[in-house]
């Protein structure tokens, strides 16, 4: 991506992750019957929005991010050739991280169990 964008306040910039072609039982499906994916990668992050008394709130995702968003949670906008989704971050379900990362703490609920 040649030209730079940088979302404003609470926004975000995703490049959605293609799954690659779909095929159902030996068939082909074509583009337009395909469903859009709803994972993406954040490839800007706004500085945040503003609160009331004037300081600003941190976003929670940043540029590298994947990231997992609604159907119908974003607007696609065209740069250079290529498309993308601008949202707002309270639009993004959720992170998606590494295996490996997630697998600190298993199991317990924290009670001892006593006699």
């Amino acid at each position: 991506m040649t030209t730079n964008i940088r979302p404003l306040h609470d926004r975000v910039i995703v490049k959605r992750i293609d799954e690659g072609e779909q095929v159902r039982g030996g068939i082909i499906i074509p583009d337009s019957a395909k469903e859009k994916p709803q994972e993406g990668e954040v490839i800007a992050a706004g500085e945040g929005k503003y609160r009331e008394d004037g300081t600003r709130q941190a976003l929670d995702v940043k540029a590298g991010d994947r990231v997992l968003f609604g159907k119908y949670s974003s607007s696609e906008i065209k740069i250079d050739g290529e498309e993308l989704l601008i949202m707002r971050e309270d639009e993004i379900l959720g992170i998606i991280s590494r295996a490996g990362a997630a697998a600190g703490s298993a199991g317990g609920s924290g009670k001892k169990s006593g006699k």
